[in-house]
């Protein structure tokens, strides 16, 4: 398995294996003004997840208080086929690896309320829930600029040690 950067020209393949060709032309296009990295994994010439790496401010008040400058982890995903092989866990080590690499001290995303198996795989890879409390989510839309609310935990890691 390889990991790597997103291209304009994996859109084609991204939405026929994941789905949701209107969010991943958003990252790619967001990735080109340099405002996120889309990481991909790939099994051969296969897409088997992506993460999405938030560079810019971020959208919830509480996480723009306390976190200013912070990048996210967002829409970890990996194809059903491949799930609990380890394919996620590659995916926040090369995010992490990369944002590292670019100088950040901090990583921080946020997990629905309620998803203990996702929450429990973020502690296990040194992620902690911060002090602030819960903080309301938006969703990605739905294809028609609907967002929906979502009630979640912040878990922060530093990248420094």
């Amino acid at each position: 398995m390889s990991i790597r950067r997103a291209r304009p020209e994996d859109l084609p393949s991204l939405a026929a294996r994941l789905g949701q060709r209107r969010y991943f032309a958003d990252r790619l296009d967001r990735q080109r003004r340099r405002r996120g990295v889309l990481l991909t994994a790939w099994q051969g010439d296969v897409v088997v997840g992506d993460v999405y790496l938030w560079l810019e401010e971020a959208e919830e008040p509480e996480i723009q208080a306390h976190l200013p400058g912070t990048p996210l982890l967002t829409h970890l995903e990996v194809h059903s086929d491949l799930r609990r092989k380890g394919v996620g866990t590659r995916l926040i080590r090369a995010a992490e690896r990369l944002l590292a690499g670019r100088g950040y001290r901090d990583v921080a995303l946020a997990v629905v309320v309620g998803n203990v198996d996702v929450e429990r795989l973020y502690t296990r890879l040194g992620f902690q829930e911060w002090p602030h409390g819960h903080v309301k989510c938006y969703a990605s839309s739905d294809g028609n600029g609907h967002r929906a609310a979502e009630i979640c935990t912040v878990l922060v890691k530093d990248l420094t040690g």
